[in-house]
């Protein structure tokens, strides 16, 4: 069934809290709302708004917003250990992590409460405490604007890499995510390489399923704002990645520095720890700011446009730039 809203506030439909709106925006369930939808043709400007996490309006959007409103979750498989699960775009992850946890089954624990919904998280990549998405993703299924034909994607063909996937380049506003497939486990698949998780997980009773969702929601309320209550988007920055030449440097200047392995030899850096010792945590400039507690998130204080946030975002680069030599990119969608 659709829904269709005109010249529609965004302020409670992203996570900013920003007060810009939309031309059009349409709550859709099936392929065949989506058939519908673009019947008459591709629209100029399009994109999906799921949960609106991961998102910042700095403008009126004048063109038409997608939202999956789709919330089915079901088992297409078990033989006894591997389990394949089918989630709907419009499904809350941490719905759908919860759902998996009370089943038994392992694979997407440690991505607990990241906000957002099913159909987003393949974009995204999302990840947390050496987890990502993609780890357990097997297909994605979507729609095909240009043919109105429904196609899936294997995981492989995803292009999944640290916040990256193909939806974010070539496919980006090619197809519409209708609902993903993963491949979870019943036998125990602990992932504890993080101190703070596995320090909460022993404090618990040890690694059972339910001991590491509870650590790590445990973990994200403590260090993360309610965007109930502040206004953010999670992570605003990536954390960068940088070559082991670079990384040394770095190393014999800070030894402190956070450092782990990437992919080709290459070092990720902790964002968050060059935001803080650039001098800027807690740091607030009118009515954005540095969260007091987690440097990588930048917070609405209260009434802040998108272009005070990009603004805002900009010093933040300058400043970690200027301290360490490293480019920090945005992992906001920013529009």
């Amino acid at each position: 069934m659709i829904r269709e809203f005109h010249h529609i506030d965004l302020r409670d439909r992203n996570s900013f809290g920003v007060a810009q709106r939309a031309e059009r925006l349409v709550e859709f369930e099936t392929p065949a709302d989506l058939r519908e939808l673009f019947a008459g043709g591709i629209p100029e400007r399009w994109t999906v708004l799921s949960g609106g996490n991961n998102i910042l309006f700095t403008r009126d959007y004048d063109g038409m917003l997608l939202t999956p409103v789709a919330r089915g979750i079901g088992i297409i498989s078990d033989d006894g250990e591997r389990v394949r699960v089918r989630a709907e775009a419009g499904v809350e992850w941490d719905d759908l992590v919860e759902w998996s946890v009370e089943r038994g089954l392992w694979g997407i624990e440690n991505l607990s409460l990241i906000p957002g919904k099913a159909g987003a998280a393949p974009v995204q990549n999302i990840g947390a405490y050496g987890c990502e998405a993609g780890d357990s993703i097997e297909r994605v299924e979507m729609y095909c604007v240009e043919t109105g034909a429904m196609l899936t994607l294997d995981a492989a063909h995803c292009g999944f890499g640290y916040r990256e996937s193909v939806f974010k380049h070539s496919l980006k506003g090619r197809v519409v995510i209708t609902a993903v497939e993963l491949l979870l486990h019943r036998t125990p698949r602990p992932k504890l390489g993080y101190g703070d998780v596995e320090r909460e997980v022993e404090a618990r009773g040890g690694a059972t399923l339910r001991n590491i969702r509870e650590a790590v929601c445990a973990i994200r309320r403590a260090k993360l704002p309610d965007p109930g209550v502040l206004g953010n988007a999670g992570s605003f920055f990536k954390n960068p990645v940088v070559g082991a030449d670079t990384a040394a440097g770095l190393l014999a200047e800070f030894p402190d520095m956070p450092h782990y392995p990437a992919p080709e030899g290459r070092v990720k850096l902790a964002a968050g720890w060059l935001i803080d010792r650039a001098g800027l945590k807690g740091h607030r400039e009118g009515r954005v700011g540095v969260h007091e507690r987690q440097a990588l998130v930048l917070v609405n204080l209260g009434g802040a446009t998108g272009g005070e946030v990009i603004a805002f975002a900009r010093k933040v680069q300058e400043a970690v730039h200027a301290r360490f030599g490293i480019a920090i990119d945005t992992e906001v969608n920013i529009l």
